[in-house]
């Protein structure tokens, strides 16, 4: 897949580094909007291991988005999940989008929307009826990303008072 601007592959594991370094655009934001809650700026050689881990999973999907000289500008992971039905539920099928981040010097260039659609695809071919993910509250750039952009509805709300 393709924008004006980036070219999107699958991410394999011997990625992960790329991934850890690509996650310092939307960690910073994190960190400032809830330091109570994520860790200032954690190195990419303490990251690399969590995103190897993370691709080695089972139902883990991964992509980079890169320029046409091989910079990597953006990356999506998501999961696969198979829930069986129970006697509160029907059986479900969804990807799970964990994360996603872009550079922002790419931002508005379609490149967010073209990882989507990269996992979306995914999805579909795994047998999928559904995209979901989470956005935290303060983070209103997503919000309107997968809001309007991608056309995700909310289903939950997670409510939190501080003890």
């Amino acid at each position: 897949m393709t924008t004006p601007s980036a070219q999107v592959r699958q991410a394999l594991r011997e990625d992960a580094g790329v991934l850890a370094q690509l996650n310092q655009f939307v960690h910073g934001l994190h960190g400032a909007a809830r330091p109570d809650v994520f860790r200032p700026a954690p190195a990419v050689e303490e990251l690399t291991p969590i995103f190897s881990g993370f691709l080695a999973r089972e139902g883990a999907i991964a992509f980079i988005a890169e320029l046409g000289d091989g910079t990597p500008v953006g990356y999506i992971t998501a999961t696969i999940h198979d829930r069986p039905a129970d006697a509160l539920m029907h059986a479900r099928s969804f990807v799970f989008v964990e994360h996603i981040a872009v550079n922002p010097r790419v931002a508005r260039t379609r490149v967010g929307s073209v990882l989507v659609e990269a996992v979306r695809v995914a999805g579909l071919e795994a047998g999928c009826t559904s995209l979901i993910t989470d956005v935290w509250d303060f983070n209103t750039q997503a919000l309107a990303f997968f809001g309007e952009g991608q056309r995700l509805r909310p289903m939950r709300h997670w409510l939190e008072a501080k003890l």
